[in-house]
């Protein structure tokens, strides 16, 4: 055993493959007449994109989604085989690049789809493209009044032999708060546009809307192909209507720390900077080695829970760049001992839900923004070693650091 995997790290975000695998299942089964997409931006929402879209894959998705063109290459570069879509593009991006690459590539606009061509034209291949409908999110997309322009340019384009129309799609704004009105708005604005496009002569391979809350909650979205991003991951995108395993889902991230100090306090000690939080009375600080610059919100100072020695505690004071403090109430864990910030909860460690309440934001951002100090130490339990290039391998327990 390579005793260079076994040695303690100052902190590591564990991910669970195999509970990764089991999400994409049992978000398969809530539409099982669609095609599954597995969303994997923003480094698989801080998971590591590259480990997530081969288990996601393993576990039966047939597509792969991508936010940036830099995001899809990447993936094509680990070689990542079959159907990957990317659709947040600027001006000037890598479209020559992505139809090298074989991706599905996303266009909104007119500018896009000039741009495109003249790519398809440099290269002399055929570029796959998805038209955006802007169903009311008001954010990418072409909105209903320039939709027939788009439509008519893409087919003559098409006709061309420059581009082929593989998709029509949206995404919703409210999808997550159930009877928001704006839902059945978006639905009807999206029928409509695709009834249009195929209208016109358009024959898309996919039609698609749904994200994590359509999956799982709203089956008349589902469509050709439905592209679940934070449910993959265990974390419920809906937590008013049900936790994670009230949708038969498991969170795949634990993040832990190593504690870098515990020491004795007298009462009446300022903890950390602006002396926010005093000790009450004699007492224990344990000092956690990951701060802001790790991704810790510091808007969780005074107020995120975290597990340690068997007791949830709370951080004392301000998060700083590299460290938090927590008042360990006399208790005496040694300096070396584990410190569970956040993972599935059935351990009575909290959860990313917990900090997101604790820190006034969403689970997404918890687990998005944990940066590159933090080492993913990957396990699977289903299917043995993980082999990550870049990473090492714990042959007994199945662990990689990538």
């Amino acid at each position: 055993m390579n005793e260079n995997v076994t040695a303690p790290l100052r902190a590591r975000a564990e991910i669970d493959l195999a509970a990764l695998k089991a999400n994409v299942r049992a978000l398969r089964a809530h539409a099982p007449g669609a095609a599954f997409m597995a969303v994997v931006k923003a480094d698989g929402y801080g998971h590591g994109m590259i480990p997530v879209a081969r288990a996601a894959k393993d576990a039966g998705a047939e597509w792969l989604g991508a936010a940036t063109a830099e995001e899809a290459l990447e993936l094509r570069a680990a070689g990542l085989t079959g159907r990957i879509m990317c659709w947040l593009w600027v001006p000037g991006g890598p479209w020559q690049a992505g139809i090298e690459a074989d991706l599905d590539m996303s266009v909104s606009g007119m500018w896009a789809l000039r741009e495109v061509v003249d790519a398809a034209r440099a290269t002399g291949r055929v570029a796959r493209i998805q038209l955006k409908a802007d169903t009311g999110l008001g954010r990418n997309g072409c909105l209903p009044a320039d939709w027939p322009e788009l439509v008519r340019e893409a087919l003559k384009a098409q006709r061309d032999g420059f581009v082929n129309v593989t998709g029509l799609w949206s995404h919703f704004a409210c999808a997550d708060e159930p009877g928001h009105p704006s839902i059945a708005a978006q639905l009807t604005a999206f029928r409509e546009m695709v009834a249009h496009a195929e209208g016109e002569g358009v024959a898309p391979e996919v039609r698609h809307i749904a994200n994590s809350p359509g999956t799982l909650t709203l089956p008349e979205t589902h469509f050709d192909l439905v592209r679940p991003g934070i449910a993959m991951y265990g974390i419920s995108p809906s937590p008013e209507v049900g936790t994670p395993g009230d949708f038969g889902l498991r969170p795949v991230m634990t993040l832990k720390a190593n504690l870098a100090l515990v020491k004795h306090a007298p009462g009446g000690l300022g903890v950390s900077y602006g002396h926010h939080y005093v000790t009450p009375g004699e007492t224990t600080l344990g000092l956690v080695p990951l701060g802001y610059a790790d991704g810790i919100p510091r808007h969780a100072s005074g107020t995120a829970p975290v597990l340690i020695d068997g007791k949830r505690r709370t951080i004392a004071g301000r998060v700083a760049m590299d460290q938090f403090v927590v008042d360990l109430g006399g208790d005496e864990p040694a300096a070396g001992d584990e410190a569970v910030l956040f993972g599935p909860g059935d351990g009575g460690e909290p959860t990313a839900e917990d900090w997101a309440v604790a820190s006034g934001t969403i689970a997404y951002e918890i687990v998005t923004r944990i940066g590159s100090r933090v080492p993913r130490v990957y396990v699977d339990g289903e299917g043995g070693t993980v082999h990550e290039e870049g990473g090492t391998v714990d042959e007994e327990s199945g662990a990689t650091r990538a």
